[in-house]
């Protein structure tokens, strides 16, 4: 990041903190991508909170920013069964925050597993959590009773221009992986399954360039929504990939298991918008595919009668290229910055939360004055 650049990002982070005050300086744990903007976050958060250790999100971690991250903070590894435990999250926070106020941002459902036994049993006080993603959201949802807030990010209108942007980066870098094999997607027939807003976009991005495309996603209303805009669409995701030559997946949860991935056609490219833990049940087919790298970030499953190409090891395909989305992801961030602040001063109860509009007017206000004027 340039000079200009970092000390523009500064000053906005800047004026967030001064609209957001904390109630008081919690300490964090942060699990996040790692890339080449995040250090300015990061910067920013040790304004509002303690930052206890940052948890880089394995598949996302920019190398130089790294080293630059662990020059000023504390770094840990992020294995998903570090806190899939709840006895061994227990004591990995307890080593950071024993007897400490303690929030948790969270990217995709991290410590939902161990939440209720955080809450319960950790010395210090768990104020509450903050959730980026949509799969993270639908996660901490899906718990019976949560012990604590968590504040979502995931479903804010500020995360409307990051989302439709990762859509479009999604599409750039499946081009790029497939162009890099002589190969190109033009008026080739393209799959999407989810159509959220981030599946939504790559369903657009993808008929921009000539591609025929059909979406399945198990929401009907969602279904409804894609054949309203002329999308063709599928009644099982087996359906939807038979004939696709691309098949990109943006649900935030399984998206094909084992059994679907014998529909996909021969040569057909696959990849997927989030962790492949959560959207493909590729460890399943270790033992029945030989799978061959056959060039950058691109790996080809075979056997008898059948083969297929998986973009990026079935990770983010855009963190390829560093997920790129311009400064609209600093709305999101800046967010975050204020749900963290609000934890502090203990205003919400236990449950799922989302930011007031008021705030969120705020923190747009903020960024169209350092960033569009």
């Amino acid at each position: 990041m340039e000079s200009p650049e970092r000390a523009r990002l500064d000053a906005f982070f800047r004026s967030i903190v001064q609209q957001f005050p904390a109630g008081g300086m919690a300490t964090t744990l942060v699990v996040t991508h790692l890339l080449s903007e995040r250090p300015a976050f990061l910067r920013a958060l040790a304004q509002v909170s303690v930052v206890g250790a940052v948890l880089p999100k394995p598949r996302s971690i920019h190398q130089p920013t790294l080293d630059e991250v662990r020059n000023t903070f504390t770094v840990h590894d992020l294995p998903r069964e570090l806190f899939a435990d709840p006895s061994q999250a227990l004591d990995y926070v307890e080593d950071i925050a024993a007897g400490r106020d303690l929030v948790l941002l969270d990217i995709g459902g991290y410590f939902a597993p161990s939440l209720s036994t955080l809450v319960e049993k950790f010395s210090g006080r768990i104020l509450g959590v903050v959730e980026d993603t949509e799969n993270g959201h639908q996660r901490y949802e899906a718990l019976e009773d949560l012990p604590c807030p968590v504040i979502s990010v995931a479903r804010s209108p500020l995360k409307d221009c990051e989302d439709h942007l990762v859509g479009r980066s999604i599409v750039f870098s499946t081009e790029a992986l497939v162009r890099g094999r002589g190969d190109i997607l033009t008026s080739r027939n393209a799959c999407v399954i989810g159509f959220g807003k981030v599946g939504r976009a790559i369903a657009q991005t993808l008929r921009a360039l000539d591609l025929r495309v059909t979406v399945y996603d198990k929401n009907p209303v969602r279904q409804v929504q894609a054949h309203s805009l002329g999308f063709r669409t599928c009644a099982s995701a087996a359906d939807a990939v038979r004939e696709a030559e691309l098949v990109l997946c943006a649900t935030g949860n399984l998206a094909l298991q084992q059994s679907d991935f014998a529909a996909l056609r021969n040569g057909a490219y696959l990849g997927s918008v989030t962790s492949s833990e959560d959207e493909l049940e590729l460890g399943s087919l270790h033992d029945l595919y030989q799978r061959t790298p056959i060039g950058q970030q691109l790996t080809r499953y075979e056997i008898t009668g059948h083969y297929f190409y998986v973009l990026a090891d079935g990770g983010a395909v855009n963190f390829v290229h560093g997920a790129a989305v311009g400064s609209y992801i600093h709305l999101v961030q800046a967010e975050i910055l204020a749900a963290t602040a609000a934890l502090g001063h203990d205003q919400f109860r236990p449950g799922m939360h989302e930011m007031a509009a008021s705030d969120r007017h705020a923190i747009a206000r903020a960024w169209l004055n350092h960033f569009e004027r």
